[in-house]
């Protein structure tokens, strides 16, 4: 692998890390020699292991208790984080609020409160906000810096609509487009990655397997996502490899969707 790909002396901060695609992004950014900061929400034993996992790949790593929907803890972890390392490269927001991915016991549109749609875009938009308030004065000091959010292929395909969990990430996508422009003079870039469903995590556990034999014979390269398929476009979006795009919004799901 080419070295401009390796993230040796760079510091990654991903949220909710403890467990799934998460993980599996601090694991990948490890083992190409990267700084792993792993915040988790609640659950420190896995965020633990997350961390001795990283070290074994390579990478040198701690876990940090932060909810990315508080503004001021997300603030004292980011001024931690530039504290204990002396920068921080790249933040790649993964944290979701609890949400069930169950086809059969989904909502629908006229059950559903406007609670509800606040609740989710308040974890999707409103810890991306957070995290990127905090990380940016840290990113224009140095005039580089790296964002990545991670969104869903359902803002395009909304294959089960899951109302309020679709609308939010959509929203994400526009918060990502808005600071990738005011930031590109600054030398941040800021893009996002669209999974589709991703199997087995903690929030996909409920999915029945009718529904992702179904999934797997629209998709184009006839499977699901696993945690590591999300992690590769992460890494490349935030590596020199991508270093002139920025706005962007990359579909991780097996050519579900095609744009």
């Amino acid at each position: 692998m080419s070295a401009t790909m390796k993230f040796t002396g760079k510091v990654v901060l991903v949220t909710g890390a403890s467990r799934g695609i998460g993980a599996e992004i601090a694991r990948a950014f490890a083992r190409e020699g990267a700084t792993v900061v792993v915040n988790y929400l609640s659950n420190a034993a896995a965020a633990q292991e997350v961390v001795a996992q990283c070290q074994a790949a390579g990478g040198d790593a701690w876990a940090v208790q932060a909810d990315v929907g508080s503004h001021g803890a997300v603030r004292a972890m980011v001024d931690g984080i530039v504290l204990e390392t002396g920068r921080l490269d790249v933040v790649v927001n993964n944290a979701l609020r609890a949400y069930a991915f169950d086809p059969r016991r989904r909502t629908a549109f006229d059950s559903l409160q406007w609670q509800d749609y606040q609740q989710q875009f308040d974890g999707a938009v409103g810890a991306a906000f957070n995290v990127c308030h905090a990380a940016l004065p840290h990113f224009k000091q140095r005039a580089q810096g790296c964002i990545v959010n991670i969104a869903t292929n359902l803002v395009e395909h909304p294959v089960v609509p899951y109302h309020d969990y679709t609308t939010a990430k959509a929203a994400l996508v526009a918060f990502s487009r808005n600071l990738a422009a005011e930031l590109g003079p600054f030398g941040i870039r800021v893009n996002c990655v669209a999974p589709g469903l991703v199997y087995p995590t903690q929030a996909s556990g409920a999915t029945q397997e009718s529904f992702r034999e179904s999934l797997i014979a629209a998709t184009p390269l006839r499977r699901i996502a696993q945690p590591e398929d999300v992690a590769g476009p992460v890494l490349f979006l935030a590596s020199e490899w991508s270093g002139f795009m920025t706005g962007q919004v990359l579909f991780v799901d097996g050519g579900l969707v095609m744009r």
